[in-house]
């Protein structure tokens, strides 16, 4: 079990939960979630929206932009957005204490900066696979590169996307990043008062997408070292929650596959932000990329320290 830093940014009590909005029906969905959140663990919410003037000016011309006009406009837009999500979230908590922030700054910029220091960064996400209007590849682009905790909240059309029973369910792959998911996985199951998953498969090859292929492990000595796998990386953090009942669950391969399925019933899916085997210059890797993308709860990536 790695220590946690006292120095953690993370977890001071200063530190707020964060929401990126554009206005969008996704947006809304996630600073109701946000909100809930920052209501259930009194914090702060705050409420950012990035108007993204360095590219308007590239594709409108210098010209267009010094009409002051153009710039209102922009501010306009991003100050209503703002404030009806401010409208959403004390809807959810009339005491919240709710900021807000309209930034130059592009939306993924505005983001990743502010998750250096918040509790936990939520984003919103449209349909499946698809990503939210003005935020667009920021979706990627802070799971990527955000710090701590990235939770996205993608808008399937339906209420099942936010639910709040259901388990937390954490991937486990044995990498170090992996071990910082666990963590954050054991601390939300505590704070939701609900039992952990902890879904580990011994490969990472799609053998699920064949027809006859056993989801357990035949060979003992492979199942015997994937649950030595998972024991190890859960070591500690149940004596150190023990009001977490834990599930575990080995699989023979798929991962991505497996995780999909849990989350029609989770609550919360934690995944490390890049795991065994991934390129070192790949932030996300492609389990958690694919969850982001196509989950069917919220989808927390964890960024170690």
């Amino acid at each position: 079990m790695t220590t946690q830093h006292n120095d953690d940014p993370h977890r001071l009590a200063s530190a707020a939960v964060v929401v990126g909005t554009d206005g969008s029906e996704a947006a809304d969905l996630a600073v109701r979630w946000a909100a809930e959140t920052a209501s259930q663990r009194h914090r702060r919410l705050r409420i950012v929206y990035g108007l993204d003037l360095a590219a308007a000016q590239a594709v409108m011309g210098s010209y267009n932009l010094m009409v002051p006009a153009v710039i209102d406009a922009m501010r306009d837009q991003g100050a209503h957005a703002v404030r009806t999500a401010r409208r959403l979230a004390h809807d959810i908590d009339p005491g919240l204490t709710v900021e807000t922030e309209v930034s130059e700054e592009s939306p993924a910029a505005l983001l990743i900066r502010h998750s250096k220091s918040a509790y936990l960064v939520a984003i919103g996400a449209a349909g499946e696979g698809g990503t939210i209007s003005h935020l667009g590849s920021t979706l990627l682009a802070v799971a990527s590169h955000g710090h701590g905790a990235v939770v996205v909240v993608r808008d399937t059309g339906t209420e099942q996307q936010t639910r709040h029973l259901g388990p937390v369910v954490v991937g486990v792959d044995g990498s170090p990043v992996s071990e910082a998911a666990v963590g954050a996985a054991f601390a939300e199951a505590s704070d939701r008062k609900t039992q952990l998953v902890a879904v580990h498969a011994w490969s990472d090859l799609h053998f699920d997408r064949f027809a006859g292929m056993p989801n357990a492990i035949p060979d003992r000595d492979v199942a015997a070292q994937a649950e030595q796998t998972l024991a190890e990386q859960l070591a500690g953090w149940q004596e150190k929650y023990p009001d977490v009942k834990v599930i575990r669950k080995v699989y023979l391969s798929g991962p991505s596959h497996h995780l999909l399925e849990w989350s029609r019933s989770a609550q919360l899916l934690v995944v490390g932000s890049r795991g065994r085997g991934g390129f070192r210059g790949l932030l996300l890797g492609s389990t958690s990329n694919g969850l982001v993308q196509y989950a069917h709860c919220p989808v927390m990536v964890v960024h170690s320290h």
